[in-house]
């Protein structure tokens, strides 16, 4: 706490009380409420943003060790709103600082390598899983749960390498590659809306292709919100280029390793939402692919 202390007397702020929540400090001082966290602000990025206007993030007084930060008050708003705003302010993001990078021939292949080593390994992974289960004269119910499913994965990993293919022959002779300012770590909770927008836990941010954002955020929500919707709004602002959105639409379709406990309660609950998973994303793929078709 000392060197916390320091900065706060250093900025002429004093500490009423302190609140440890997660990884921060939650601290009423004399001006008003803080949050104060390890120093893991990446300058570089901060300093791109600036450049480019795109200034919601709080603002931050900063040493090597700690970060601090004005509490912000959230505006009560219904869900299915705030996943809207976020959704254009990424896309805001994406459009201030869309630049492209020279590459070598290389950087997509080896891209195609790790894709599809991925999907090699997680059809020998539930070839191994499936045929130990089938071995068994009484299966449990959450080995019973994956064995009934099962062929939807090994459908999904047979899409998902036919899907590499095609997005390799698009991109194998590139040598430039559209990148962005990726908040990396994109969750709802991570979206303030007071008065104004406001990203915060910006410690993952790099530099990397668009989607990665949207990959990340139907991951998280894959359950709570209809990503199709979601999906044509961001393009309406921000449109992937074809081979973006099939990468996409690749890492969507792969499925997860599942990783087997004694727990089976918490095997099944797994196992459901990785089929629940599955499904959705299947569904959104060959939603959004109509409509392309059809337009």
């Amino acid at each position: 706490m000392k060197k916390i202390n320091e900065l706060l007397k250093l900025n002429d702020i004093r500490a009423l009380s302190y609140k440890r929540v997660g990884n921060v400090i939650i601290s009423d001082t004399n001006k008003g409420k803080i949050v104060i966290k390890k120093n893991n602000i990446k300058e570089d990025i901060f300093n791109y943003l600036n450049t480019r206007n795109f200034n919601y993030y709080p603002e931050m007084i900063k040493d090597s060790e700690y970060v601090i930060s004005k509490y912000i008050e959230e505006v009560n708003i219904p869900e299915e709103q705030k996943i809207l705003d976020l959704i254009d302010l990424i896309a805001l993001l994406h459009s201030k600082t869309t630049h492209y990078k020279e590459i070598s021939v290389d950087e997509y292949k080896k891209i195609y390598e790790d894709l599809m080593n991925n999907y090699e390994y997680l059809y020998e992974y539930y070839n191994d899983l499936i045929t130990l289960i089938d071995d068994k004269v009484f299966m449990s119910s959450s080995e019973y749960l994956l064995a009934r499913n099962i062929s939807f994965i090994f459908k999904a990993i047979e899409y998902g390498k036919s899907y590499i293919e095609s997005w390799y022959k698009k991109v194998e002779n590139l040598n430039k590659m559209r990148v962005v300012v990726v908040h990396n770590k994109l969750d709802l909770s991570h979206y303030i809306k007071s008065d104004k927008d406001y990203l915060i836990s910006w410690e993952k941010s790099k530099i990397d292709m668009p989607l990665f954002d949207l990959y990340i955020l139907y991951n998280r929500h894959f359950m709570d919100f209809e990503f199709y919707e979601l999906l044509n709004r961001y393009e309406s602002i921000y449109p992937l280029k074809d081979y973006e959105l099939e990468l996409l639409f690749i890492l969507i379709n792969m499925p997860s390793k599942i990783d087997f406990t004694d727990n089976n309660y918490d095997m099944c609950i797994s196992i459901s939402r990785e089929i629940d998973r599955l499904y959705k994303s299947n569904y959104l793929i060959e939603q959004y692919k109509k409509s392309i078709y059809e337009n």
